[in-house]
C-alpha cells in the first residue's frame, strides 16, 4: 500500500487545523444528500409516467441521465477541486442538488429532466470530492469514514424513499414531494461553510493531475465500480416498479425500496472498517458481492418466496450493493499517496462507474418496453455483478504499484 507519507507534510496551505471529528460532522451532513433526491424518485416513476403519459423508457432516462451528469461530475471533479479548493468546491456541489431539487418541483417532463440532471451533476462532483477530503483530513481511518459518509448517504436515501408517496399525496403532486429535497441540501450546506472557509483554500503549488487512464489498478477500479454503480442504480430505479408489475401498491413497494435501503446501512458501515483491519479487501468483496448475486438470481427466479417473500432478497441485494461502493473508495485510499491522487483515481473510477449506471437504467427500460416483462432487464445486474466480480479478484489485497 502506497502510505500517502505526506500526509501531515502534505496539507494545503490554506488549512487552519480544524479538527478530524468536526470535518467529519460535516461530510455526514452533506453525505446525506447524496442519494436522496435520486432515491425519491423510483416509488413516484409509475405515477409520474401515468400523470405525464411517458414510456418506460422515457422515465428511465430521467434517472439514467441524472446518474449519466454523476459521471461527468465525477470526471471533472478532481480539477473543480484543485482551482476552487475541495471543501468550497464540495459545498457548491450539494448547493447544485438543492438546485436541481428546486427546478424538479414544477411539475412538467422538461423540468423533471433538467433538474434531475442538475441533481446528478451536483453528485458526481461531491462524491471525488468527498475522497479527496477523506483522504486529506481523515487518512488513518479512511475505511470508516468512508463507511460513515455512505452510510449517511443511505439513511437520506431510506428516508426519501420511505416517504416519497406520502409526501406526494400530502403536498399535492410528485413534484412537490421532489422539491422537499432542496430543504436538508441547504441546510448541510449551511453547516458545511464554517469548515470550507477554513479549510478551502486551493493549493497553488500543487500539481493537477489528469485522470489516471494508463494505470492499470485506477482501470480495474473502475471497472469494479461500473458493476457495483450499475448494480445500486439498477435496483434502485426498478425494483419498486418490477413489484408494482408483482401486483404490490406503490406505497408498498416503496417500503421494500427501504428495506433494501436500510440492509446496505450495517453492510456499507461494517464491511469496509473489518477489511481495513486486516486488509482482507478482496475476501469482504467477493462475499458480499456473492450475497448481492444471490438475491438478484433468486428476485428473477422466485420473486416472491411463499415464506420471506422479496424482503429475504431486497435484504441480500442490499448487503452486495451497500458495501459495493464504499469498499471500492475504501481501497483507492488505502493506495494512492495524497488528496490530490486519491481524487483523480476516484473521479476516474466514479466517472466510468456511473456512465455504466447511467446507461444501465435507461436500456433496462428499453428492454422492459421490448419484452413486455422484467426477466431480460434484471439480467443486466446479473452481467454487472460478473464485472465486478472478476475487477475485485484482479485487485485483491496486494498494494498498487
Amino acid at each position: 500500500m502506497t502510505s500517502g507519507s505526506g500526509t501531515t507534510s502534505s496539507k494545503r496551505a490554506g488549512t487552519r487545523g480544524v479538527r478530524p471529528g468536526v470535518v467529519l460532522l460535516g461530510l455526514l451532513a452533506l453525505a446525506v444528500n447524496l442519494r436522496a433526491a435520486l432515491a425519491g424518485y423510483p416509488p413516484l416513476l409509475e405515477t409520474v409516467r401515468a400523470e405525464l403519459g411517458t414510456s418506460a423508457a422515457v422515465a428511465g432516462f430521467v434517472q439514467a441521465g441524472a446518474v449519466l451528469m454523476m459521471a461527468v461530475g465525477s470526471f471533472a471533479g478532481s480539477t473543480v477541486g484543485a482551482r476552487f479548493g475541495r471543501e468550497r468546491a464540495l459545498g457548491g456541489s450539494v448547493g447544485l442538488v438543492a438546485l436541481g431539487s428546486i427546478v424538479r418541483g414544477v411539475p412538467a417532463l422538461l423540468p423533471l429532466i433538467a433538474g434531475s440532471l442538475l441533481v446528478g451533476l451536483g453528485i458526481g462532483l461531491a462524491g471525488v470530492l468527498l475522497a479527496g477530503v477523506v483522504k486529506e483530513h481523515l487518512a488513518e481511518r479512511a475505511g470508516a469514514a468512508t463507511g460513515g459518509y455512505v452510510v449517511s448517504m443511505l439513511v437520506g436515501a431510506t428516508v426519501a424513499s420511505a416517504v416519497a408517496v406520502p409526501l406526494a399525496t400530502a403536498l399535492g403532486g410528485w413534484s412537490r414531494s421532489l422539491a422537499v429535497w432542496a430543504v436538508p441540501a441547504v441546510l448541510a450546506v449551511a453547516v458545511w461553510v464554517p469548515v470550507a472557509r477554513r479549510t478551502g483554500a486551493p493549493d497553488r503549488a500543487a500539481p493537477r493531475l489528469s485522470l489516471p487512464w494508463r494505470s492499470g489498478f485506477a482501470r480495474t477500479v473502475a471497472c469494479y465500480q461500473a458493476g457495483t454503480s450499475l448494480m445500486f442504480y439498477g435496483w434502485l430505479t426498478w425494483l419498486a416498479p418490477y413489484y408494482e408489475g408483482q401486483g404490490w401498491s406503490s406505497q408498498r413497494a416503496g417500503l421494500l425500496l427501504a428495506v433494501w435501503t436500510v440492509a446496505q446501512i450495517p453492510a456499507a458501515l461494517l464491511v469496509p472498517a473489518l477489511a481495513e483491519r486486516r486488509r482482507r479487501w478482496r475476501f469482504w468483496s467477493e462475499l458480499t458481492l456473492g450475497a448481492g448475486a444471490a438475491g438478484t438470481l433468486g428476485a428473477i427466479v422466485l420473486p416472491t418466496p411463499p415464506l420471506a417473500g422479496p424482503w429475504l432478497w431486497a435484504v441480500l441485494i442490499g448487503i452486495g450493493v451497500g458495501s459495493g461502493f464504499p469498499l471500492g473508495l475504501t481501497v483507492i485510499a488505502w493506495r494512492t499517496a495524497d488528496g490530490a491522487a486519491s481524487a483523480a483515481t476516484s473521479g476516474l473510477a466514479l466517472g466510468v462507474g456511473y456512465i455504466s449506471a447511467g446507461l444501465g437504467p435507461l436500456v433496462m427500460g428499453a428492454l422492459i418496453d421490448l419484452t413486455k416483462g422484467f426477466s431480460a432487464a434484471l439480467a443486466v445486474l446479473l452481467a454487472a455483478a460478473a464485472l465486478q466480480g472478476w475487477a475485485a479478484w484482479r485487485i485483491g489485497d496486494r498494494p498498487a504499484h
